[in-house]
């Protein structure tokens, strides 16, 4: 998986509290807290390189003493962690979510300063395990099998440089670019490594990719006209059959992920017979109840994905890529311009009924 991490195990502890001061009834100060913060541009692997042995432990709290009855409370300790970031503790139970620059998360707290409830003797913090789980935001999230032209297309489109080779599995790690637009707004893109056929039951990249669409705001298929086939001892796919596969896999995986707006890139359309394949795929789309007899039963999903665009592209020689970035941000647009839609009716609703 390369340099890339999206799972981190930390041990934090609370720090103890301060000893109280029986003769004068002093409180000792509470112990600091560890907080998890959630900030642009940190990765895992910064925190795993900065802090090898993972440990975070926060201040003692100060002791009661004559010039100060009340202790001070110890040091927080803060550790900066990357947005699209889940909580969980040792036993898999998540406990919180970071999604936005600034959010908080209390990982552990510090023990209570000695007081006269505690007989002036001074609390252990908090200390646990705590697993930090990535998931990538992104507007956009390129879905598809080996080999089908994302990476390419990702440089294709945006700024990012990802390694781009002749055999199957190139992308071993997810990359994100930025679709920048005449009129300064940017979209954010990313590219997953390539699903296989099981990927759902962890096969492959499985769970480690597919976790990462889960935070995207719409999905882009990208299809290799000309079929896929992984390997000599596995069936070729046509393109057709790769969408359903691709369906079919993302509906095993969870089902919410096909109601995420969806577009699709048909790739390699400067190969020979691409365009008589174009034809017989929008026949097939138009109508995919007529041709699931194709596929065995087990492969055909329950639901199937409504695209909202087909767009016929080449990475090769930049053919559609125009089109597609038009149509990408068209959604992107549409999408939030509902979203908004919906708050100001819910707003409405709510001032209608506090009035």
């Amino acid at each position: 998986y390369g340099n890339f991490i999206d799972d981190l195990r930390l041990y934090v502890r609370g720090g103890t509290g301060g000893m109280g001061y029986p003769r004068l009834g002093g409180e000792g100060g509470r112990g600091g807290d560890v907080w998890l913060v959630a900030r642009e541009r940190t990765s895992l692997k910064s925190i795993k390189d900065r802090y090898p042995q993972k440990r975070f432990v926060a201040g003692t709290g100060a002791n009661s003493s004559v010039r100060a009855l009340k202790g001070e409370k110890g040091k927080d300790c803060e550790v900066h962690v990357p947005l699209g970031i889940s909580v969980l503790c040792d036993d898999g139970k998540q406990i919180g979510e970071l999604n936005a620059a600034g959010e908080r998360f209390l990982a552990a707290r510090g023990g209570l300063g000695g007081s006269l409830a505690t007989n002036f003797m001074p609390c252990k913090g908090q200390k646990r395990i705590v697993r930090l789980d990535l998931k990538l935001i992104a507007d956009v999230g390129l879905v598809g099998f080996p080999n089908a032209g994302k990476s390419s297309l990702l440089s294709r489109i945006s700024h990012a440089k990802p390694e781009i080779a002749s055999y199957a599995f190139t992308t071993i790690q997810p990359e994100l670019g930025k679709i920048m637009y005449a009129d300064y707004k940017q979209i954010s893109v990313a590219d997953l490594p390539g699903l296989i056929e099981g990927a759902h039951a962890n096969k492959g990249m499985g769970h480690k990719f597919l976790k990462h669409i889960e935070r995207t705001k719409q999905l882009l298929l990208v299809v290799d006209i000309s079929g896929f086939q992984l390997s000599v001892k596995t069936r070729f796919r046509t393109a057709f059959e790769t969408i359903l596969l691709l369906t079919k896999e993302l509906e095993l995986y969870k089902e919410e992920l096909l109601t995420k707006p969806a577009l699709l890139a048909i790739n390699k359309m400067d190969l020979p017979c691409a365009k008589d394949n174009l034809n017989e795929l929008t026949k097939q789309l138009q109508n995919p109840q007529d041709f699931l007899h194709l596929l065995q039963e087990e492969m055909i999903p329950a639901n199937t994905l409504e695209f909202k665009d087909i767009i016929p592209i080449s990475t090769c020689t930049g053919e559609g890529i125009e089109e597609l970035k038009a149509c990408i941000r068209k959604s992107i647009d549409e999408e939030a311009e509902q979203e908004n839609e919906e708050y100001r009716k819910k707003k409405l609703l709510f001032l209608h009924t506090s009035e």
